[in-house]
């Protein structure tokens, strides 16, 4: 892997995840999960990029949300020649603070507008604090940017740091693949908010549990299809 600008040759991290830390579960789940064995994880080297990402998720499916990235990416970001083709990376903040009101809306991204705006600026002043943080904090931090409710940050951070201690763990995704690998379970329904404590409650006050429980489901249903 190259840095795209040509700079500094800092090599993302892998984060393994180890079925041997998962918490107490109820067995159906747990054999799904431990299927999978060893798994490692990219954490995103550039926490731009994880906001982004994070923004674009907001209110819509992960489907959409996707085709978004690609198009904004592609449109007003840094494309590069890969082994696999042509890539393009997200555009870095002074462009976005740029961009007119109908650039915005020509890629779909007119809903995400103020927060991406609000975003750039933000993390122009403040990424060098936010970079020496750990998940936890990064995730608090992060809710200080107008439109950035604690979803959104706490998604990003999770991506950057490589900690999904801190993902949101009522998220629709982990839902449906938790019902997909345990079928037969009793899981809240969709609007039940009783989910979430179910979930953190099986890894109580384990961290690395929550995590393991949290990105190996997320992992099972990238790999489902």
């Amino acid at each position: 892997m190259d840095c795209v600008d040509g700079t500094e040759d800092v090599k993302p991290e892998f984060v393994a995840t180890d079925p041997a830390h998962l918490p107490p579960l109820p067995e159906v789940l747990h054999g799904g999960l431990a299927a999978l064995g060893v798994t490692q994880r990219l954490a995103n080297p550039w926490l731009w990029d994880a906001i982004t990402t994070a923004i674009l998720r907001q209110v819509v499916r992960a489907d959409q949300a996707r085709k978004l990235y690609h198009a904004w990416c592609s449109a007003y970001g840094t494309t590069v020649e890969g082994s696999q083709g042509p890539l393009a990376v997200a555009p870095a903040p002074d462009v976005i603070l740029g961009l007119s009101d109908e650039e915005f809306a020509a890629v779909g991204a007119k809903f995400h507008r103020t927060a991406l705006l609000a975003a750039a600026e933000e993390y122009q002043r403040a990424r060098r604090d936010w970079e020496c943080l750990d998940a936890g904090a990064l995730a608090t931090g992060l809710t200080r940017i107008p439109r950035i409710g604690p979803w959104t940050a706490a998604a990003a951070a999770a991506d950057y740091t490589g900690d999904f201690s801190v993902y949101p763990h009522d998220d629709l995704a982990v839902r449906t693949w938790a019902a997909k690998i345990a079928p037969d379970y009793p899981w809240p329904g969709k609007r039940d908010k009783a989910f979430g404590p179910l979930w953190t409650g099986w890894a109580g006050d384990d961290r690395t549990a929550l995590h393991t429980l949290t990105i190996a489901t997320l992992t099972w249903g990238a790999h489902a299809r």
